[in-house]
């Protein structure tokens, strides 16, 4: 958790001239070609945006999808139209293979341009770290930015390699807000700090509870993963989703949040119908009520209501996990309130702070401007890395913060 020097720390005059490597994650969902979702397209702007305004040459580098060798549907041309849309700037984008050819033109670049290359997992050296691909890469620049968060848990050639030869590597204005606020959960939160967990398996998310359960006040834990914990406690589930194998685990999580004085909220209602799409005839009922032919499929009205009790007193909240089945008619409230809750209390100055990608999912699904809460994370899997306590290759191989007068190409 060492504070990393971003891109706004150093002098701008440092970027005037030098080519900058800008590794960002465009890895946008697309259909027949057309990008359905530019989110994380918009959410490097800043960063790109400021290098060009310093004069530097911007050299964009991002995977998309998962091509084994190169795959013609799965090139970043559409990105690069976008960019052009977004940044109303010409966009050169780089079809053919990394090569001499290839540095010629990015050094023939003016001032304040943006080129990007082709899809960097074409190259299937990219994921295996290979040092003399990160080489290559590191040739065509003079300086590193990392701006794709939601890559740094990858030690791959764009991500960790490059910076083995590169001697200025700073984060993106991206990468540095991701960093902002998960550390604000992990060093020093406001308290009362509240955690609220959901998603189907606790088996996911021990690391998380392990690393968080030594940090909050209040744990909140919903979705179907609360089902193993309401068995642990003794109670029917009925046909609800468990993992029998982790009934210890949750004992023994209960147990230490007690021992530490860490409150735990788990539902006392919920509800229930005899199959996922049975939404039309779902019930809510006590925890103590479920019978064999049911399954939990959200938190009831009773559970809602004592979370949006629950966290108003609280200062810091981050929520992972959705708290019912909320793609599925009928098993959405519970989710879709807790969020009207959050935004609410954001509001109100307290810092809400987001992670995980069916998180974002339903974020999406209720149509909620990200704005109006404090952070929503991108980084899917390398947020939830972050607050397991785990280090990030990605993030590790930047530069330790220093004063700017400290930072030069010399």
């Amino acid at each position: 958790m060492q504070t990393k020097q971003n891109i706004m720390d150093v002098n701008p005059e440092i970027f005037r001239g030098k080519r900058v490597l800008v590794r960002v994650d465009f890895n946008v969902p697309l259909k027949d070609g057309i990008i359905t979702d530019d989110t994380r397209i918009k959410s490097s702007l800043p960063t790109i945006e400021y290098l060009v305004k310093n004069g530097a040459r911007v050299i964009l580098v991002s995977h998309l999808g998962r091509p084994k060798g190169i795959d013609k549907n799965l090139t970043l041309l559409p990105i690069a139209k976008q960019l052009h849309k977004l940044t109303n700037q010409e966009i050169h984008f780089m079809a053919e293979p990394i090569n001499e050819k290839t540095m010629s033109t990015i050094n023939a670049l003016p001032n304040g341009s943006i080129c990007m290359l082709e899809n960097i997992r074409f190259y299937p050296e990219e994921e295996k770290n290979d040092l003399e691909f990160a080489n290559l890469l590191a040739e065509l620049a003079d300086i590193y930015v990392n701006d794709a968060f939601g890559t740094s848990h990858r030690a791959h050639a764009s991500t960790a390699g490059i910076t083995q030869k590169i001697k200025i590597a700073l984060a993106g204005d991206l990468v540095d807000q991701e960093l902002k606020a998960l550390n604000t959960c992990l060093k020093n939160p406001s308290r009362p700090f509240a955690v609220i967990i959901g998603g189907s398996k606790v088996s996911t998310k021990i690391s998380l509870l392990d690393n968080l359960i030594n940090k909050v006040d209040l744990l909140i834990i919903g979705g179907a993963m609360a089902f193993t914990f309401l068995k642990a406690q003794g109670h029917n589930i009925g046909k609800s989703l468990v993992e029998n194998d982790y009934l210890d685990y949750c004992r023994n999580l209960l147990n230490k949040a007690n021992a530490q004085n860490v409150k735990i909220l788990l539902p006392q209602d919920v509800i229930a119908a005899r199959d996922i799409k049975d939404g039309k005839n779902a019930i809510c009922l006590s925890i103590n009520s479920i019978t064999d032919d049911l399954m939990g499929l959200d938190i009831g009205k009773l559970s809602q209501s004592e979370i949006k009790t629950a966290l108003q007193s609280c200062k810091t909240i981050f929520w992972n996990g959705p708290l019912g089945v909320f793609e599925e008619p009928g098993f959405e409230s519970g989710t879709f309130t807790t969020i009207d809750t959050l935004v609410a209390l954001t509001k109100t100055g307290v810092k809400t702070i987001v992670g995980g990608g069916d998180s974002l999912a339903a974020l999406k699904a209720k149509n909620i401007d990200f704005k109006t809460l404090t952070h929503v994370a991108t980084g899917g899997g390398a947020t939830l890395e972050y607050l397991e306590g785990k280090s990030l290759p990605g993030i590790d191989c930047l530069n330790n913060h220093e004063p700017k007068a400290q930072v030069s190409l010399a």
